[in-house]
Parts: C-alpha cells; sequence; structure tokens
C-alpha cells in the first residue's frame, strides 16, 4: 500500500496511491491526514487497504496522482530523528579532516534531533541565502514508526516500522563546524529536508525489505548526470530496528516518528572508499562524500557544493524500473 498527502490544510489530505504511481483516491472519510492514520492505524491500515484494492479495481472514484501537486506524506512530523547507520561514511569523513573514529561508533549509532515542523514536499525549492554556507544533497532511506514501548530490542522495534520512504536530507556544510564546536547539535546547518511523494508499507516492498533494511539502489542525479548509484541494503552498519531501539532506550517513542538511516554509502570492491560512477564505482549520495575521497587520494577537494539553479533528483526504481516512492526533484533557488 502507498500512501500520500495533498494539499489540504497545513497537515495536507490523506490519499492512497496506485502501485504505478499513476492515480489516488481520497482516503479522508478514513483518517484526514496520514498523522491521523498512524495514530489508530491498527483500525484505519484495514480500512486504507481495502480501499486500496478498490482502487487498483477501478472499483471507486479516482483521479490522477500528479507528483508535482504532493506534500510531504508528513507534512509536519512529531519528531525526525536521523541516524547514521553507513558507518563507512562516517569514517571516511572523519578520516579527510585527520580525526580518528572511535571503535564504539561501529557498535552503538550516532544520532540526532532534527527540527520536523516543516517538512518539504518533494518538488518544492532548496531555499539557500548564500551560496557560501555549503549546501550539500543527502539521499537517505526513512521509516515511519508507530508507539514504540521503552526499552524495546532491535528485533521488537522492527515490528513497529509501518511507512518506508525516502528523503533529500538537506546539510549547510560550512555551518556544521561551528555549531558542533558548541557541543550542543545541529540547528542552523539543517534546514528542512524534501521527503518522497509516497511512503509505503513494507509488505508492498517484497524482498526489498528484509532484515529491517530496504536493499536496492538508490539513485541520485544532479545536474542531469548520473552521481549516485549505492546500494540501501549494502554496508549499512545498524538496521531500522536497531536505530529504533537506540532511539527508545529511555523513553516512549510516538506514533508518527520519522527515522532517517543517514547517507546512503558503499565502499568499493575492494574494501576501500567508494568510486565515482564514471569510474566503475556505486557513486555516492551527498557532495560531502566525494568531496572527503578527492580530498584522501588527492590531497583537495574539488567537487563544488550545489549552487543556485542546481538540480537533485533521488529516487529508487522497482524490478520493471518504475520509482517505488517516487521522485524526490528540487533545484536550489534563493532564499
Amino acid at each position: 500500500m502507498k500512501l500520500g498527502s495533498l494539499n489540504g490544510g497545513r497537515d495536507g489530505r490523506l490519499v492512497v496511491v496506485s502501485h504505478d504511481l499513476a492515480w489516488c483516491a481520497e482516503a479522508t472519510h478514513i483518517a484526514p491526514t496520514l498523522q491521523a492514520a498512524l495514530d489508530d492505524w491498527d483500525t484505519v491500515r484495514p480500512q486504507l487497504e481495502l480501499l486500496a484494492t478498490d482502487l487498483a479495481h477501478e472499483a471507486i472514484p479516482m483521479m490522477r496522482y500528479h507528483e508535482r501537486n504532493a506534500v510531504a506524506p508528513l507534512p509536519r512530523a512529531y519528531q525526525w530523528a536521523d541516524g547514521s547507520a553507513y558507518v563507512n561514511h562516517v569514517e571516511l569523513v572523519r578520516k579527510a579532516r585527520g580525526a580518528e573514529m572511535p571503535e564504539s561508533f561501529w557498535t552503538d549509532p550516532l544520532m540526532y534531533q532534527g527540527a520536523s515542523d516543516e517538512m518539504l514536499p518533494p518538488r518544492a525549492d532548496i531555499p539557500l541565502a548564500d551560496e557560501s554556507w555549503g549546501c550539500d544533497l543527502e539521499a537517505e532511506v526513512v521509516v515511519v514508526t508507530g508507539d514504540v514501548p521503552r526499552g524495546v530490542s532491535p528485533e521488537q522495534a522492527r515490528e513497529h516500522i509501518l511507512l518506508v520512504g525516502l528523503v533529500n536530507d538537506v546539510s549547510l556544510r560550512n555551518l556544521i563546524p561551528g555549531e558542533l564546536a558548541k557541543g550542543f547539535g545541529f540547528v542552523q546547518s539543517k534546514p528542512a529536508s524534501a521527503l518522497s511523494p509516497v511512503f509505503v508499507t513494507p509488505d508492498e516492498l517484497g524482498e526489498r525489505w528484509k532484515d529491517g533494511k530496504l536493499h536496492g539502489p538508490l539513485k541520485v542525479d544532479v545536474n542531469g548526470q548520473p552521481f549516485g548509484r549505492a546500494d540501501a541494503g549494502t554496508d549499512m552498519t545498524f538496521d531500522f530496528g536497531t536505530l529504533i531501539a537506540h532511539l527508545a532506550k529511555t523513553r516512549n517513542v510516538g506514533a508518527g516518528t520519522i527515522v532517517g538511516s543517514g547517507t546512503v554509502s558503499n565502499r568499493d570492491a575492494a574494501g576501500g572508499p567508494g568510486k565515482p560512477i564514471g569510474e566503475g564505482g556505486h557513486g555516492y549520495s551527498c557532495i560531502a562524500e566525494v568531496r572527503t575521497v578527492e580530498t584522501i587520494l588527492g590531497g583537495e577537494a574539488k567537487t563544488p557544493f550545489l549552487r543556485r539553479g542546481d538540480t537533485v533528483r533521488i529516487w529508487m526504481d522497482d524490478e520493471h524500473g518504475h520509482p517505488i516512492f517516487g521522485v524526490i526533484e528540487q533545484t536550489v533557488a534563493g532564499g
């Protein structure tokens, strides 16, 4: 089942979307918003599934689904917690600046709490007031939870994953060092993120969803050129069950919480830093990583961060070459 939101109030209005993303049906008579559905998931899900079946059989009124008209599935979320499950990415970034990575990073996930009062639509511009801030994309997988009890195990946590999607977690790289130096985390350096047009129930993903991980190439194009094709299920040190259990160690986690994987990152076949697509590698899911590899191999970063007018496209195809979650497609614009 695929769920999305169209314009209608600050939290959008819920629609069920067809498997091929061509059609949708209003679901507001079942739950007005996706958050309302998540709040009462056990009751609402069977009704939404029946609606999805009727949509598939064209047995109900339906309308064309246009991704450009979609808002974020959760325009406002109660919580946005972003992990860093691909430790290869963390190790590379720290190596580039000459910092040793603590051994605990391989066993204890990194995670920060981002702002979730504004989640951007999939086709919204990336606002950038100052190009010197170092605007970067970060292509990631996200899951949405139901209510998660405090102290849950990673295995139990997987049972509370209700939906899966994608995010462009925009970062302002040149603002990060100053904020982290204060010892209190990200604020200004992490502007609003854009969510994929639809979120998908794990059962819809088939073999792509296994052991709390989404498998398959996460595709990233920058300015129309292939930039990243890293497999989301490869080199993922911590599955989503582990990330959720980490978040819920000392408190309950509420329905509608979005948990991110962190930047998807693959090593090359020999175990070293990933290579660009043009050199036979899987590419990258953020500019910071390619700049890191350039620094390690050549002594300096050459790839620029995003500038106004640049475009970013993020998606994942199914076995037929059709986007599973729709496409995040954004242009950097003046702030």
